[in-house]
């Protein structure tokens, strides 16, 4: 990754502070980039004037002119140009493709979700994403050329070049064709993450985890996996499986990676089969379904169904058991449940927490449902993709602006 100067090829450090107070400011005037970077008020305008000039900073009409002002010498006022690019934050799931493009001002100019077929090949699934990220460029009435930064989580662990590593049944190799490759010539940066960490980063921005410094985002819908967050900072590893959920396969009392909505299923086709719930009950007629809808099960137990409380109050257990091992392992404050699951998940919680105190010696855990749906990998995409642009391309791109009008 090309490296960037503290002065943007200027030898000027203060142009790279001021460039870099500008993403979290909103408008700003020259007295606030000195009250947040020490600078002085003659190099502070120097250097606000500097990438006004280079089109990364736009002036915005003074407060006159806006007709909000009344007397005195209204101060100058400043922002982040809005038309510097674009970020792609891409949630690649192993049943669905959901493509997102922001500008740097975090206004989502496209969304879309699609579903997809999670037995197609490696080759099948990375056209797939490709095509995806495609249409939503064209529907957002940008090009590639208009990319910062692109950040694209997948259901698998990935090393820090993008890698996945080889999976017995080659489902990584599935969930993360060779994205890293596919896409290096798309932006200036680009990220390919584990879904799990990108949840973690979701939360810890705007999620149940702001101010938080040790936690846990646990992916636990179809399977579970953990983005784990200890003293502010997201574990990875060296292949980037820090959380990976195959060790619930050999847990006692959970016995599966996979994750709530399997388990809701199990429970009710078990509490039919041994007859402690009726089969021509409204939970019990569920048993014959392909697959048993979690939310119905989720929804009745919320309702006070009886039948559905059951299957709740032993997933609730199971649930203990899974975070009793994160707690143990991690020791967080909180682990919080995370995705579509996330919000209906309320009455297994709720036996969970009853429970979950005798799963560990330590403290237990808060255990929490996230409230950013089935987009928190979404957001923890864009979010990243956003910082990569901070730090990488908009520096390069401001650097080749100034050296053009210098």
């Amino acid at each position: 990754m090309t490296e960037v100067s503290a002065g943007l090829g200027t030898g000027r450090a203060s142009v790279g502070a001021v460039l870099d107070f500008a993403w979290a400011a909103g408008e700003f005037t020259a007295t606030d980039v000195m009250a947040s970077t020490s600078l002085t008020r003659s190099t502070a305008i120097d250097a606000i004037d500097t990438l006004v000039s280079a089109a990364v900073l736009r002036e915005l009409p003074n407060a006159r002119a806006a007709g909000s002002y009344r007397a005195g010498r209204p101060a100058r006022r400043f922002v982040l140009a809005s038309d510097l690019g674009v970020v792609l934050g891409v949630d690649a799931g192993d049943n669905h493709v959901a493509v997102t493009v922001s500008d740097l001002l975090d206004r989502t100019l496209v969304h879309h979700r699609t579903d997809i077929d999670s037995t197609e090949s490696a080759a099948a699934r990375r056209a797939t994403v490709l095509g995806q990220m495609e249409q939503a460029l064209t529907e957002a009435g940008v090009s590639k050329d208009d990319i910062l930064a692109i950040c694209v989580g997948v259901a698998a662990p990935v090393n820090r070049a993008g890698v996945s590593p080889p999976h017995p049944d080659g489902f990584w190799e599935r969930t993360n064709p060779g994205l890293a490759d596919a896409l290096a010539d798309w932006a200036p940066a680009v990220e390919i993450k584990n879904d799990a960490q990108l949840a973690a980063i979701a939360e810890g921005s705007v999620g149940a985890a702001v101010g938080c410094r040790d936690y846990v985002a646990l992916l636990a819908g179809e399977r579970f996996g953990g983005g784990v967050v200890v003293d502010g900072h997201v574990l990875h590893g060296a292949h980037g499986g820090v959380g990976e959920g195959i060790v619930f396969d050999h847990i006692v009392g959970v016995g599966s990676a996979f994750g709530l909505s399997y388990a809701l299923q199990d429970e009710v086709r078990a509490a039919v089969a041994s007859g402690e719930v009726d089969a021509t009950s409204p939970i019990g007629r569920l048993a014959d379904d392909d697959r048993v809808d979690p939310r119905v099960v989720l929804t009745a137990a919320a309702s006070g169904d009886a039948d559905a409380l059951l299957a709740t109050s032993r997933v609730g257990a199971t649930l203990a058991r899974v975070v009793g091992v994160l707690g143990s392992m991690y020791d967080p404050t909180r682990v919080i449940v995370c995705g579509a699951v996330a919000e209906s998940v309320a009455p297994v919680i709720a036996a969970a927490r009853e429970v979950v105190p005798t799963e560990l010696h330590l403290p237990a855990p808060e255990i929490l449902a996230s409230t950013l749906g089935a987009e928190v990998v979404s957001i923890g995409a864009v979010t990243t993709a956003r910082m990569a642009a901070r730090e990488v391309a908009v520096p390069l791109l401001a650097e080749r602006r100034l050296s053009a009008v210098g």
